[in-house]
């Protein structure tokens, strides 16, 4: 082959640059098991400065927290963002947040939460690719225990399957 075309194929085959920029900061790994996720969405939210700063040094929990409608805005309640201690102003910890989003995608969260029964669940908090801060927020059913067990006897059997594969036992 000449020159040329291996380093078409060398070109072709190289791996795409890792995202430097790309962080999770808070993951709600409780939520998938206490809620059926129906369908996710990702949303800005407004910080302040030292809210940022102290996300950027990973101190964060939205195990707790969920999303609402509110006069035709979504805010994300209850979320923890711990106290940055050099800040000259500093933030409080779990005050009300506002979510971006647009108003069409407002208007389908309002009418999923108020006429279907659905959550607005915090599932992941990270920083993009660019450097911002977005939450990935789900519409969610709430389970009951008898479905919570029923998802645990298939993830384990799953698991199960998995091992039975790869030993061949």
């Amino acid at each position: 082959m000449p020159p040329a075309s291996i380093a078409y194929f060398k070109w072709i085959m190289a791996k795409k640059p890792e995202n430097k920029n790309y962080k999770v900061i808070a993951e709600n790994r409780r939520a998938r098991y206490d809620y059926a996720i129906e369908d996710d969405l990702e949303v800005g939210i407004m910080l302040h400065g030292s809210e940022v700063k102290s996300l950027r040094s990973g101190q964060s929990n939205i195990t707790d927290s969920y999303a609402s409608v509110d006069d035709g805005e979504l805010w994300l309640t209850n979320a923890y963002i711990a106290p940055y201690e050099r800040a000259m102003f500093s933030h409080l910890e779990r005050r009300k947040r506002k979510l971006l989003v647009k108003s069409r995608e407002i208007a389908r969260l309002w009418s999923a939460t108020k006429r279907d029964g659905m959550t607005l669940v915090p599932l992941v908090m990270y920083f993009n690719d660019k450097g911002l801060v977005k939450l990935k927020i789900a519409t969610a059913k709430g389970k009951r225990n008898h479905d919570k067990r029923a998802s645990d006897a298939k993830r384990d059997w799953g698991r199960q399957q998995q091992r039975l594969l790869r030993h061949g036992d």
